[in-house]
């Protein structure tokens, strides 16, 4: 048990590291490795990457330049939220968990693939990695250990795709566990797919924050301030 807990440990530590340098290559260039991988993927899963990419792009990307009362220059722009599960109910639809990937990766996020199909898992973690995903980036666990993965502190949110009962266990999970507050982003009906389908979906994978430049200060030295929330 211990064992098993310690090498979880190890997966999301490595994870949690990843994101970092994968969340500052910026939209742009997260949006064309997705895009490329899409190439490879079948129509109806294609669609799916290439719009997410494309709301993303347009929604959240662009940086808001908002002038100061004294002279300081103040950025609002949205960054990753850290490590999210990207988790399903066994049978649910391809287009549901690329969809939630899509999203959680282009957004800068890392990601922990928690599915029943290990070997798909597998597949998209090195056919994204061959692209210039940076390792770590997506990290295939089996989803036996998905109790394990929700109950760390580490993690900044949950994707899933699947029934009502288990969503509502997932947000109970995540309410009652210690460390930052997670997200859970839940789709519940795995045909229409109104929640991932929607053109603001990426919102629920970012965070804003806020850099500010002052070159007002005596002497002419600047600083900076960089706030954010999780």
């Amino acid at each position: 048990m211990q064992q098993t807990a310690n090498m979880l440990q190890v997966l999301i530590d490595h994870s949690d590291a990843a994101m970092i340098s994968w969340n500052s290559l910026g939209f742009d260039k997260r949006a064309v490795i997705l895009q490329c991988w899409a190439k490879q993927l079948p129509m109806n899963i294609s669609v799916m990457v290439n719009y997410q990419c494309i709301n993303a792009l347009e929604y959240v990307a662009n940086t808001e330049l908002m002038p100061g009362p004294t002279g300081e220059t103040n950025a609002l722009y949205c960054s990753g939220r850290g490590v999210f599960i990207v988790t399903a109910q066994q049978g649910a639809p391809a287009a549901a968990i690329v969809g939630q990937l899509t999203a959680a990766l282009v957004c800068g996020n890392s990601v922990l693939l928690c599915i029943n199909d290990d070997h798909s898992a597998t597949q998209i973690s090195t056919e994204l990695e061959q692209l210039g995903c940076l390792s770590g980036v997506i990290t295939v666990v089996n989803i036996a250990h998905l109790d394990a993965l929700v109950n760390s502190p580490q993690i900044a949110g949950v994707a899933y795709c699947g029934d009502l009962q288990t969503a509502q266990q997932l947000a109970r999970q995540l309410a009652q566990r210690e460390g930052l507050l997670a997200q859970l982003v839940s789709e519940l009906d795995g045909e229409a797919l109104p929640v991932i389908g929607a053109q603001r979906y990426c919102l629920r994978f970012v965070t804003e924050r806020t850099r500010t430049i002052n070159i007002t200060a005596v002497g002419g030295n600047a600083t900076l301030l960089e706030l954010g929330s999780g």
